[in-house]
């Protein structure tokens, strides 16, 4: 796009819709390319307040001397020659204001062949958000790593320590040990689920729930439970962190309905769900369920169902529980993607 010479002034010219020009909550800069460099004509009213400075001050002038921070000038510059190559966006980018550097997403368009329009919606607070969230991430793996380091160490040792005292004593004392250490290993297991697998998927592949259901049965102790399929679908998931998910479901339903539970793993319209013929939970109880610590069982750890509602929220899934068919507990996971 061949570069213009402006006098500078606030004449309109050919390009957004005047009335979202100066309405829109957005920042809305125009100006046109000289020697590579954005000159400023106007700008509109959100971007006078969410930037500080007036039309009057940056009319003529080159955008960038205002909103380009330190350290972020030759990336300004490069986004310049994006827009003089045609439209541009969205783009993250940090700007400059009188008050110190905000983010935003830019997006960029042409009026006609000579006047370019930067286009600035303001994510800062997302984006103090998403670092807050990536702080507590860190922290949570610090935490992790002493959960499984220093924790699960003398467990270790408390563990087969109690094996040598069960072979040289016959105790019922060693069986409630045994008890106590298993639930500590049960608790430091989820602790570190929780604080390890909170991040949102990235990464799925097609998953058969009949075969993925089998094989989580197989993995948690379910003692004279059965198990009943009603699947014929494939998902896209992330599989370690699906079974995961299943695997709570199956391990809740045991706990707090008894080993001589049926456990049914079903299809719905949007998703599946898996259901048991036990006590179920009361309405006034069910969204609380998903709190971490909450149980109703002494065997649980009350991070079980708190894992699982991690884990569809990664996945961007939703959680809900209610009645089964035979008066259980149904818990509902919708919103997947299948595939055909």
């Amino acid at each position: 796009m061949t570069d213009q010479v402006s006098d500078g002034s606030s004449e309109s010219h050919p390009g957004p819709n005047e009335f979202l020009f100066k309405q829109t909550a957005d920042c809305i800069v125009e100006g046109y390319i000289e020697d590579g460099d954005p000159i400023v004509t106007r700008v509109n009213d959100a971007f006078e307040e969410v930037f500080g400075y007036t039309e009057s001050e940056i009319r003529g002038q080159n955008l960038n001397d205002f909103v380009a921070p330190d350290g972020k000038r030759a990336e300004a510059e490069a986004v310049d020659r994006e827009v003089r190559n045609g439209n541009i966006g969205p783009k993250e980018v940090t700007r400059q204001t009188v008050d110190g550097p905000r983010d935003f997403l830019l997006r960029a368009a042409s009026g006609d062949k000579e006047y370019h329009y930067a286009i600035y919606t303001d994510i800062t607070e997302r984006k103090e958000y998403e670092r807050a969230l990536e702080s507590e991430r860190a922290r949570l793996d610090e935490f992790a790593s002493f959960v499984s380091h220093d924790l699960r160490n003398p467990l270790n040792v408390a563990q087969l320590r109690l094996e040598l005292i069960r072979q040289e004593h016959d105790s019922e004392h060693v069986d409630a040990v045994d008890r106590a250490l298993s639930r500590i290993d049960t608790l430091i297991e989820d602790l570190l689920t929780l604080a390890r697998e909170g991040k949102r998927v990235s990464e799925t592949e097609p998953v058969d729930l009949a075969t993925l259901s089998s094989l989580c049965w197989k993995n948690v102790a379910t003692g004279a439970a059965q198990l009943e399929t009603e699947l014929d679908c494939s998902i896209r998931a992330d599989r370690s962190r699906l079974r995961q998910l299943v695997e709570n479901l199956i391990r809740n339903a045991v706990e707090h309905a008894g080993d001589d539970v049926t456990v049914t793993i079903g299809e719905m319209a949007d998703g599946f769900y898996v259901a048991d013929n036990g006590p179920g939970i009361p309405e006034a109880d069910r969204e609380a369920v998903f709190d971490a610590g909450y149980s109703t069982s002494t065997a649980g750890t009350g991070l079980g169902l708190r894992i699982v509602e991690q884990i569809t929220d990664a996945h961007g899934w939703t959680v809900d529980v209610t009645d089964s068919t035979t008066g259980g507990s149904r818990f509902e996971i919708s919103g997947v993607d299948f595939i055909d």
